[in-house]
């Protein structure tokens, strides 16, 4: 299968799960970040994964039919403009994206807002992802509105309104192989990355030096970007979870918990490792790290097809509860620890969540209230954690020590695969690769 036929497929697919009517999907807008600058261009996750089309200013529009010859995928896109390209790059215009991207019709994007109430005229339902850009949904109103009042010459307009995001986020949820080959590309660069910041890190640097060294191993690698903003959490500082100022000192003695994952062609790694900055654990740094190690491999073991999306979360509260008992810092049996949730003091996120196209990817957790059975295909982040802050009943040598552990796992049709398995996790790998 070519790399145009990937998204071929799926529009066709997506017009087959429609049955009737137009969906509209756009990508991402072009967003400032100050006066006349823009930030990089990230284009639409739901946008991308039916077109595989990376320019701003630009529409997705299938109009599903019974006959699935029928259907019609359009884009309407920005014109060939050799002044614009000199300052801002190629452009691929209407024709060559038409031929390039196997679309049956394709029109400059200035004339969506005249031809989008001819495509709706006579069609049942429309769908579009309502509630996410209040202009664009004022936009959408337009266009019905227009072809209401066309009602006395017989044409009708769309009488239902559906979310294309719900049919979309199940296709998703299954990775194919050629997305999983991709994901498995940018887990491998994310794991040179660790790899390096394990190797460079050492007292009195700075944590954004270390996050320079991960975004450097990223791009020289190939990925277009990082998949998120990267955590490099130094001693206390891991204890926040989503910490991303990255300015403090690395000091010895103290642990390093860095959350830093790359995008690779529209997919995104997760990895979090947590070291030690000087190279070598203390005795309590390893005990809790090696209760978070034993959490992690717990969970990662429910992963396969059957189980459900709870099972990995469970297995880790589990082998965490009682580390906590054994270490002190909870009272009682594992069962009360679990019931009165007094763990989650130590531990308060849950073990993982799913991973594709977005860092925290589509997909319901639960269907009809009853949590998701894992299928082959589905990708999923395992990250148990420990984090300690200072307080009056915690013994002073546990404070502010952070731990966590994330790996990038995959569904199989036999159990799970670790795409990460290669970033160093074990305190002995760990201790080696920094000496």
């Amino acid at each position: 299968m070519t790399h145009t036929q990937h998204f071929i497929t799926r529009r066709q697919l997506l017009a087959d799960k429609m049955q009737t009517g137009v969906a509209i999907i756009p990508t991402a807008p072009e967003q400032l970040r100050n006066r006349d600058a823009h930030y990089p261009y990230r284009f639409d996750s739901y946008f991308y994964y039916l077109t595989g089309f990376r320019e701003p200013d630009a529409v997705l529009v299938i109009v599903a039919a019974t006959n699935q010859d029928a259907a019609k995928h359009i884009l309407f896109c920005r014109e060939k403009d050799q002044e614009r390209e000199i300052w801002d790059g190629f452009r691929y215009g209407p024709e060559a994206a038409r031929d390039i991207f196997g679309f049956h019709e394709t029109y400059p994007i200035a004339k969506l807002d005249e031809l989008l109430p001819q495509l709706l005229a006579d069609q049942p339902v429309i769908h579009v992802a309502f509630g996410q850009d209040h202009a664009w949904d004022q936009r959408v109103a337009g266009w019905i509105n227009r072809v209401r009042e066309l009602t006395r010459t017989g044409v009708t307009a769309p009488g239902e309104v559906h979310d294309y995001r719900r049919l979309l986020d199940d296709m998703r949820l299954i990775k194919d192989t050629n997305e999983l080959q991709i994901m498995q590309r940018a887990a491998d660069i994310s794991t040179f990355a660790h790899q390096r910041a394990m190797q460079l890190t050492h007292p009195d640097m700075h944590e954004y030096e270390i996050e320079a060294e991960l975004l450097y191993t990223f791009y020289r690698h190939g990925a277009q970007s990082p998949a998120y903003t990267s955590i490099v959490a130094g001693g206390a500082n891991a204890c926040v979870l989503h910490y991303v100022q990255n300015n403090g000192l690395l000091k010895s003695g103290d642990l390093l918990l860095i959350d830093a994952g790359c995008e690779l062609d529209g997919y995104a790694s997760d990895i979090t490792r947590t070291f030690p900055v000087s190279g070598k654990f203390t005795a309590v740094q390893k005990d809790i790290y090696q209760l978070v190690l034993a959490a992690q491999m717990a969970a990662i073991a429910q992963v396969k097809p059957g189980n459900n999306w709870n099972d990995p979360h469970q297995a880790a509260l589990q082998v965490l509860a009682q580390g906590f008992i054994d270490l002190g810092l909870c009272q009682g049996t594992v069962d009360t620890i679990l019931e009165s949730e007094d763990y989650k003091r130590f531990y308060m996120h849950r073990t993982g969540h799913w991973l594709g196209m977005d860092v925290h990817d589509v997909g319901e957790y639960k269907q009809k209230n009853e949590w998701r059975l894992l299928q082959p295909g589905m990708v999923l982040t395992v990250e148990p954690g420990c984090y300690i802050r200072p307080a009056d009943d915690i013994p002073e040598h546990f404070w502010n020590i952070g731990i966590r552990i994330e790996d990038d796992v995959v569904v199989t049709q036999t159990g799970h695969e670790i795409l990460t398995i290669a970033a160093p996790k074990t305190v002995a790998e760990i201790e080696e690769l920094m000496q």
